[in-house]
């Protein structure tokens, strides 16, 4: 157990990792010191206590989580508990999924052919860039 879940305050990576935002508390130490990670619209240090109703916002690549502490822990636990300790806003969780669907849609469009091309396909190549 921390030295502060006593009285209500655990580090800010270790809530990350055990929230299961990232995976080791290295990867969450990195963030915060990359500016990812804003406790209550502030930048935070890796060490700053969290609070049950403290206001995160997570970027992870294309995807932004705002979330409300709602439990604290300083051990990683199961996802189903993980999921508890904090509550994603409902705004949040609508511009996820809309970055979702939109990065899938993207990716769909760009689907390739077949591969390398075939020795007929290099020499039609060839013969349109004036090789023969």
């Amino acid at each position: 157990m921390d030295e502060h879940e006593g009285d209500g305050r655990v580090r800010l990576d270790k809530w990350l990792w055990a929230a299961r935002f990232y995976k080791t508390r290295g990867l969450a130490s990195d963030a915060i010191a990359g500016n990812k990670v804003q406790v209550n619209g502030d930048r935070a240090k890796r060490g700053r206590p969290v609070q049950i109703g403290d206001e995160i916002r997570i970027r992870q690549g294309p995807y932004e989580h705002h979330v409300v502490v709602r439990a604290l822990s300083a051990r990683r636990g199961p996802a189903s508990v993980a999921a508890e300790l904090y509550e994603e806003t409902p705004a949040s969780r609508a511009a996820r999924e809309a970055m979702a669907l939109q990065l899938k849609t993207l990716h769909a469009a760009f689907v390739p052919d077949k591969g390398r091309p075939t020795k007929k396909d290099r020499r039609e190549l060839g013969r349109l860039k004036g090789r023969d």
